[in-house]
């Protein structure tokens, strides 16, 4: 993608107004009561926020202490209890959930978004088309009036001549130009006759959106930032996404001279948001209820002074703000994660990205200009950055619709909650049990495995070291006989131990629904040990991953595709990519193996051959979701149904038979076979050559006579 192509029109719409900003200030408002009231909106609604998810980080960090192996300060451990082993089975789940998800999601190499027709277009043509025939000006009347076959029959399949006219014209959208020698002649829906030539300008326009927003994606390190994001999903129950935002983006560039003086672009980005730096507002279940989100920034020096350099950004109070030093203070839970314990302070800068809605009458004290299809509203939708109590920035979102742009998935959902479950939580008292009962197991190994001494001293010389070791002499004194020290066996029940372990093993399978054979254990029989088959048992066991997939595909992909598709409706202006076009996620349509999808559509496509049946498949649509299942791009592989066709007539040049040569001794059409000779479609008679060596038939016939032609023998 060049940036060029929207990187003007979206400064241009930004700067005319539409999205509207405060003005630098002088370092004497630093105290104004305006810029306080505004700080305070953003303060008091992350405190409020931070406040209500408090219980919720309690439970993140028991899930990041069940991952990384390490025991909550609040466990207490016996005298007796000499292990301190912690069996990692939640890192294990939570490892082989995340690489299930990332398989599905990205099985194609591609983001798993698409982009396609709506069902019924509006505004834009579906097809249209024209007869490229020579007998088209004497035939166009006749195909106006024409129908498709019965077996179609519905009021839509009809032809639309009244279409060949102005309004189609302006419903073909980025396609009217190229197709101005012909709109005369243009008539809508596909072409019935072999010499029609049909374009689909909502198809084409579609597919061009899609190359847009899948490049801008991966020029922002999308796929990265999904894997992030899923990550977080399966551990800690929800994860986080961002966008579109404009970033500015360096480009490489040398003068004729060879000094680099690189680019400098406005462009969309997206980035994963860890959960630990996401608040949202406490009385939304999703993100369709937010009234507000804030997000908590670590910044350093250098990336604070960065921002200088983003749009409506504010100059004077960045300098301010870093003036006033580092204000980066550690939360409980940043510390608690930390492996060396290290002071509350960070050399960091903290800032809030506040995203969300505020009333009218804020902004109208803080002389914000609203424009004037915003007047009568009651709030308005902000994005306002604070640090050091300096607002770095204020602006109306630039967005058509204004919506916050933060997608959040849960892994499991919790109805009465914002924040899902994940992999650790279900199964944390499974976990607790594995590690009691292996360390009781591990305890009791040790225990049987020494002997224990019992020692008689009033049979031995008092004073002697007791400690017992091979080779140890004991001094003994008079007095009654007897043995003065016994050795006794602790009796070795680890093996019952380790049989609860398996139990509660078993148990952490079916709470999470992520069963032990899908992480790595072997002795799967029958049908599981062919690769299509095992793909068929992890389809039925992980039936949970087909919600989370799904949750993914509802929460994240489909809204953040939806904003990426009205950033390039806002902010482009190439006709060819705008329609009425939709947004569709395609986790879901990974859920299936690859091998058995495969399978499935190479049985479809030998029904489709049927010629009963043919004109009913879609079989372009069929040929590139063949190439899908086999991990091929369907871009560089398929054809459109315009090229198809001049392949076919091409191919149909190489499948004409070559013309055959005469074999020998067959006689060309118009000759008269030699006297003797058999006629033409008869086996000849005569001797046949036993040999072996190729003589073939001798045919019969008068010699020739001494002199004659032919003759080779010597005249008698």
């Amino acid at each position: 993608m060049d940036p060029d192509d929207f990187t003007t029109d979206f400064e241009t719409n930004l700067e005319s107004g539409e999205s509207s900003h405060i003005e630098d200030v002088t370092t004497e408002s630093m105290h104004d009561p305006k810029t306080g009231h505004i700080i305070n909106l953003v303060m008091d609604r992350y405190k409020r926020a931070e406040d209500a998810r408090m219980t919720d980080e309690t439970r993140w960090m028991d899930a990041y202490r069940n991952y990384r192996g390490i025991y909550n300060n609040e466990v207490q451990f016996t005298e007796t209890e000499k292990s301190r082993v912690f069996v990692k089975v939640t890192k294990t789940k939570t490892l082989a959930a995340y690489g299930q998800i990332v398989d599905v999601l990205f099985g194609s190499h591609k983001f798993p978004l698409a982009i396609d027709p709506t069902t019924l277009p509006e505004g834009v043509a579906e097809s249209v088309h024209f007869d490229a025939s020579p007998q088209a000006e004497q035939g166009i009347d006749q195909l106006k009036d024409t129908f498709t076959p019965p077996m179609f029959g519905s009021e839509e399949s009809k032809l639309q001549p009244g279409e060949t006219m102005e309004g189609l014209r302006e419903r073909l959208g980025g396609m009217a130009k190229k197709l101005d020698p012909v709109a005369d002649k243009l008539i809508e829906g596909q072409g019935t006759l072999p010499t029609s030539i049909t374009f689909n300008p909502a198809l084409t326009a579609a597919k061009k959106m899609q190359k847009k927003v899948h490049d801008q994606l991966e020029e922002s390190g999308a796929n990265k930032q999904l894997r992030l994001a899923a990550f977080e999903t399966a551990l800690f129950g929800t994860g986080i996404m961002k966008g579109p935002f404009a970033v500015n983006k360096e480009y490489p560039n040398w003068d004729e001279e060879g000094e680099y003086k690189p680019t400098i672009k406005t462009v969309p980005s997206t980035s994963h948001v860890s959960i630990w730096n996401f608040y949202p507002d406490p009385d939304a279940a999703n993100m369709d209820e937010a009234e507000y989100v804030v997000e908590r920034h670590k910044m350093s020096r250098s990336q604070v002074r960065a921002l200088k350099g983003r749009p409506f950004f504010r100059d004077n109070a960045i300098d301010k703000s870093l003036a006033m030093g580092e204000s980066y203070e550690k939360k409980w839970w940043e510390q608690a994660m930390e492996d060396d314990a290290q002071s509350g302070k960070a050399e960091r800068y903290e800032v809030h990205e506040f995203w969300g809605f505020v009333d009218r009458e804020v902004l109208e004290e803080y002389d914000v200009d609203i424009p004037k299809e915003l007047k009568d509203t009651e709030q308005v939708n902000v994005n306002i950055w604070v640090c050091n109590h300096q607002v770095l920035r204020l602006v109306m979102n630039p967005f058509k619709p204004a919506l916050i742009p933060y997608y959040a998935v849960p892994y499991e959902l919790n109805p009465y909650s914002f924040f899902g479950v994940g992999i650790a939580e279900n199964m944390d008292d499974t976990q607790t049990l594995m590690n009691g009962f292996m360390r009781m197991a591990v305890d009791n190994a040790a225990l049987s495995g020494n002997m224990l001494i019992e020692v008689d001293e009033t049979n031995l010389v008092p004073g002697q070291d007791l400690s017992v070791y091979p080779g140890k002499v004991f001094r003994r004194q008079g007095g009654a006989p007897g043995q003065a020290i016994f050795g006794t066996k602790f009796p070795n029940v680890s093996g019952e131990n380790m049989q609860m372990f398996d139990k509660a093993r078993v148990l952490a399978d079916e709470s999470t629904g992520f069963p032990s054979f899908a992480h790595g254990q072997t002795g799967v029989q029958g049908v599981g040990r062919t690769a299509s088959g095992i793909s068929m048992l992890m389809s039925a066991a992980n039936g949970s991953i087909r919600n989370v997939i799904k949750n993914v595909d509802d929460y994240m992909l489909k809204p953040l595709g939806k904003a990426f598709f009205n950033f390039n409706m806002q902010f482009d202006f190439d006709p060819e990519i705008k329609g009425d076009l939709e947004v569709r996620a395609q986790g879901t349509e990974s859920l299936m193996a690859n091998e058995v999808r495969s399978q499935r559509l190479m049985q479809f496509l030998q029904v489709a051959q049927n010629p009963v049946l043919a004109p009913f498949a879609k079989m372009d649509y069929l040929i590139r979701e063949i190439a899908v299942s086999m991990d091929l791009d369907p871009e560089k592989l398929t054809n459109s149904l315009q090229d198809a066709a001049i392949q076919a007539e091409i191919l149909k040049q190489f499948q004409q038979p070559l013309p055959q040569p005469p074999e020998e001794g067959v006689p060309q059409s118009g000759t008269t076979p030699p006297q003797g000779a058999a006629p033409t479609g008869q086996a000849p008679t005569g001797p046949q050559d036993s040999s072996g060596g190729g003589g073939g038939n001798i045919g019969l016939g008068s010699a020739p006579a001494p002199g004659e032609q032919g003759f080779t023998g010597r005249p008698q």
